[in-house]
């Protein structure tokens, strides 16, 4: 099995990924969709959120082992951040989607110098915007940013092009086709409901209305 799909493996196990084509969640964007992930349920399953982190810091050290810094994003990427930042021995900040109102006002917080090379930790990859901002952020206090790594992403284009655009590779530990392989495989969905899935990624906005 490959470590994509172990990961969605793991995911599914916890219901940390949810699959309903026929009753789809609603996002706060207004979005209909057939899958809902929430991947801080990992956190309260050890065995699980020890892979998890295994799996971040293999990523970190085969795809960007010119790391100097991580910056976990708030608040789901933070607890990734410190744990991939501590198993790989390298500096750690965060980053808030907007400086404090109050006290010195930070937007990063904790320790870092200008030029540092530094990867965004984040859980999920949607359309990007909330990764990109952090990166925003960071390249604003002259810190380099050499990636952006992720636990899933649904592979929208709009998140691929958004990355692009901003010169941010990004890697994730898992990904949608992925899951809809294994899903499969598996017998939790159909093929009649395999195409279903997979015409959502297409046009997500659209979707279900």
């Amino acid at each position: 099995m490959t470590s994509q799909k172990a990961v969605a493996e793991k995911l599914l196990q916890i219901n940390a990924i949810r699959l309903n084509p026929e009753n789809p969640f609603t996002w706060s964007s207004g979005w209909k969709s057939p899958i809902y992930c929430d991947n801080r349920k990992v956190l309260g399953f050890p065995p699980i959120r020890e892979f998890i982190k295994s799996e971040f810091c293999n990523v970190i050290f085969t795809e960007f082992e010119a790391a100097e810094l991580l910056a976990g994003v708030a608040t789901a990427g933070i607890p990734w951040g410190a744990m991939a930042a501590d198993q790989l021995k390298l500096p750690y900040v965060y980053v808030r989607p907007k400086p404090k109102e109050h006290g010195l006002g930070n937007q990063i917080e904790g320790y870092y110098q200008p030029g540092m090379k530094t990867v965004v930790i984040e859980d999920l990859f949607s359309t990007g915007k909330s990764s990109l901002q952090a990166v925003e952020a960071l390249r604003k206090e002259g810190i380099e940013v050499i990636g952006a790594v992720g636990i899933f992403d649904y592979g929208f284009d709009v998140a691929q092009d958004a990355f692009a655009q901003a010169d941010v590779p990004y890697r994730t530990l898992s990904n949608y086709a992925t899951l809809i392989e294994l899903a499969v495989e598996k017998g939790l969905v159909t093929p009649e409901q395999q195409n279903l899935l997979m015409e959502w990624r297409k046009d997500p906005a659209a979707w279900g209305k």
